[in-house]
């Protein structure tokens, strides 16, 4: 059942004084982006939805062929509570149309991921995922452009005053639940200035957006305290870096699919050959689950970030973990997705990796319970433990050479991805950084 009917949004608009809506939708990049227009043309976008120039996006449309069309979700309709009481600012998240305003744009990241949903429930299966993000609070200058200069030194569930970013988290969650979320818990992490917020989990395409909605607040009440918040994976060296964890769990017939009591650890056939087609395709999909240049300063040992491809059911040094909660909890948190990710192009990958496991029936690898960070690569290939790309061109090269997620993102969004990619690697390998400058100018 929709949350809301057409006529209950014009009228909660109406009664709310809301003057302005955002048509928010999101690039291959994962960046977001949106038209607004005025409380005026609300029935007619609701009715016809929005022409908008998809050739300036990127990832979207060739110029010769620019005009799509924006359709509001409406059950993702929210009034922004930071925004004036009076005149106030609505948003809805948007599906992308063709030209014709008739057929889904193949490439938009949102209709990918619920491409891959359908390809679930032909199997019966409802995809249910929990992301836990993590991001930095660093100061900004006197301008208000941003440093790497944390405004605090806590640690670990550190408590105020050492934690100073205890009232703009606290006002983060509280604007988050206005909007609807269920907040789980929140706390200091393990970096100075690193913080953490959960959220209830929920279907993979609620979850998406709920976390595009996540990185949207948590910026705009950073700035209120006159704080830059950053999902970069890992904006300063010598410290852990932020990630975002994924749970996820198939249902069948109202029933965990992952869960089964027999077992020694109770988990089903189902969910070992999820596992098993993980781990298959997890350094394929790493371009994805791990999209910058920057991704790759943190998935190294000594940081808590996993870098080799293992399971466990409770070895944090493992790719896959397996939390400890059974039953209608039962899932399997795959430990290398950072919060830079595209979540729609993410979570599509994640759950075509694990169905591939499924529909072959693959048997899940024996898990690996041994420190992995503090192995020896002679050990790790007596295990026959695999590393993660250890840099963006690699992830880009095995992402060819495995062929699921050009499968799954379809031609037009590959390729756009694709060349992003290798065009932000080039610039990067050929930038002369500080660090030469420093260990090399006065040697050679």
């Amino acid at each position: 059942m929709a949350k809301y009917t057409k006529e209950q949004i014009i009228k909660i608009c109406d009664e709310n004084d809301v003057e302005f809506i955002r048509l928010q939708f999101i690039d291959v990049l994962g960046i977001p982006k949106n038209v607004a227009v005025t409380r005026s043309q609300l029935e007619k976008v609701l009715e016809d939805g929005m022409m908008f120039d998809g050739s300036s996006i990127e990832g979207f449309a060739r110029i010769e062929e620019s005009d799509m069309y924006l359709r509001p979700d409406l059950d993702t309709f929210v009034i922004y509570p930071w925004r004036p009481q009076k005149g106030k600012v609505a948003r809805f998240i948007c599906d992308v149309y063709d030209s014709k305003n008739e057929v889904p744009f193949e490439g938009d990241p949102r209709g990918i991921l619920k491409r891959q949903m359908a390809e679930a429930e032909k199997l019966g299966y409802t995809f249910n995922v929990g992301n836990e993000c993590e991001f930095f609070l660093f100061k900004t200058d006197d301008e208000g452009r941003p440093t790497t200069d944390t405004n605090d030194e806590a640690g670990y569930f550190d408590l105020d005053p050492v934690d100073l970013g205890t009232d703009a988290r606290r006002d983060i969650c509280l604007t988050l639940e206005a909007m609807g979320f269920e907040i789980e818990a929140s706390h200091h992490e393990v970096a100075e200035g690193q913080h953490e917020i959960d959220f209830k989990y929920a279907d993979a395409l609620t979850t998406a957006d709920n976390v595009v909605t996540f990185r949207l607040v948590v910026k705009t009440i950073a700035k209120k305290y006159g704080l830059h918040a950053t999902f970069i994976p890992k904006p300063i060296f010598g410290i852990n870096g932020s990630g975002m964890h994924t749970n996820m769990s198939l249902f069948k017939d109202g029933k965990n699919a992952f869960f089964d009591p027999t077992t020694e650890l109770q988990l089903s056939d189902t969910a070992y050959s999820f596992i098993a087609g993980v781990l298959k395709h997890v350094a394929g999909i790493t371009a994805v689950t791990n999209p910058l240049v920057n991704s790759y300063k943190r998935l190294v040992p000594g940081y808590e970030a996993p870098c080799y491809i293992a399971w466990s059911a409770s070895n944090r040094t493992d790719i896959i973990r397996i939390p400890a909660s059974r039953g209608a909890g039962t899932r399997i948190e795959l430990r290398s997705p950072d919060p830079s990710t595209n979540p729609y192009l993410c979570l599509a990958c994640c759950l075509a990796a694990g169905l591939d496991g499924i529909k072959n029936n693959l048997p899940a690898p024996e898990s690996v319970d041994v420190n992995l960070f503090r192995s020896t690569q002679e050990e790790r290939d007596e295990l026959g433990v695999k590393n993660l790309p250890g840099n963006l061109y690699e992830a880009l090269r095995v992402m060819e050479e495995d062929g699921l997620v050009k499968e799954v993102l379809g031609k037009h969004a590959y390729k756009a991805f694709y060349k992003s990619k290798m065009a932000e690697w080039d610039s990067f390998r050929m930038f002369v950084s500080q660090w030469e400058i420093d260990n090399y100018l006065s040697v050679y």
